[in-house]
């Protein structure tokens, strides 16, 4: 865990120009000064991100948020007094605060107020802070400093440990730029919820085409494959793990929600069966899986009971594109 010295440290490499990977409740961030674009450029680069993607602001709470925004309405006021620090990140029109590089070219900025202590100390003395999952673009969200550092040299990225990510899958995104606002990401936080702090209807996340970069994105999260492992991953009914795994000798991991056969030399993760614990363990599960240097990684479907599940299957629909 990080010392309180860690935060001065982080601050300077922050003013430099450098990168520090930050706690949040959701995942670890990538994080950068986001009023610069040469700052944030670096962030792209590391990452290996496309351009397109735009990138979500974090910010220490609400009047930080006002001055990235061009109009900072009702809705947003009562969002953030609702949910902030918290995992659901407004999109709103930009200022000109807002370099073009943040945004992806795109009109609309995504602001978020984290929940983590650490986190909101920086912010409270450095200032807005872009902060994408720090990791490699399209591969598995880091949620402890172990993972961030395993993707990264201390060279490019200072690391501030503060302990395991609690929610484990990042922010709900909600567009409050279009009429009806409108779920572009899903998260732990459902558009019901949204829906009854603002008054008014919300539309839901509704799973699609996935993007595949080109114009700029509305939103984090929208390409085809993301959060994906290094080892080839598919979703599979239990039934069909256990077919596959008589059927070869060649080692599969299987990720499932309750104990299943497991002949040699395959194995198995067991998940939480409850959402909210799933979606904690999910990341760390598809890294643990990934060090097991199988041939395929196999995944038993979420059940279909609610937000949060509807938020993990999101997150495998991506991590087993193609």
């Amino acid at each position: 865990m990080s010392a309180p010295e860690d935060i001065s440290r982080a601050l300077a490499v922050l003013r430099a120009g450098g990168l520090v990977a930050f706690p949040t409740e959701t995942v670890y961030g990538l994080g950068a000064d986001a009023s610069s674009t040469a700052a944030v450029a670096r962030v792209y680069a590391l990452k290996g991100r496309p351009a397109t993607n735009p990138l979500i602001v974090h910010v220490s709470g609400r009047d930080m948020a006002r001055a990235l925004v061009s109009n900072w309405p009702e809705g947003a006021e009562r969002l953030a007094r609702a949910f902030w620090p918290g995992p659901l990140t407004i999109v709103l029109p930009r200022s000109a605060q807002v370099p073009d590089i943040v945004t992806g070219g795109g009109p609309n900025v995504g602001v978020r107020c984290p929940d983590h202590h650490l986190t909101l100390t920086l912010l409270e003395a450095f200032g807005p802070l872009v902060g994408p999952s720090a990791n490699p673009s399209g591969r598995v969200s880091p949620t402890t400093a172990a993972h961030v550092r395993a993707s990264f040299s201390e060279d490019d990225v200072f690391v501030l440990d503060g302990g395991p990510c609690r929610a484990g899958i990042e922010s709900t995104v909600v567009s409050l730029a279009e009429s009806p606002a409108r779920v572009l990401r899903p998260g732990v936080i459902s558009a019901a919820e949204i829906e009854r702090v603002l008054g008014r209807e919300v539309a839901d996340f509704v799973p699609g085409a996935p993007a595949e970069g080109g114009e700029p994105l509305a939103s984090p999260g929208l390409l085809a494959q993301h959060y994906a492992p290094v080892t080839p991953a598919a979703m599979m009914e239990r039934e069909g793990i256990g077919r596959a795994m008589r059927a070869t000798l060649d080692p599969i991991v299987a990720l499932v929600l309750s104990p299943i056969e497991t002949p040699p030399p395959h194995a198995a993760i067991l998940l939480p069966s409850t959402a909210k614990a799933y979606a904690a363990r999910l990341y760390a599960a598809l890294r643990e899986a990934d060090e097991c240097r199988a041939s395929q990684i196999l995944i038993e479907p979420p059940p279909d009971r609610g937000p949060i599940w509807e938020a993990v299957a999101d997150r495998l629909r991506r991590a087993t594109h193609g």
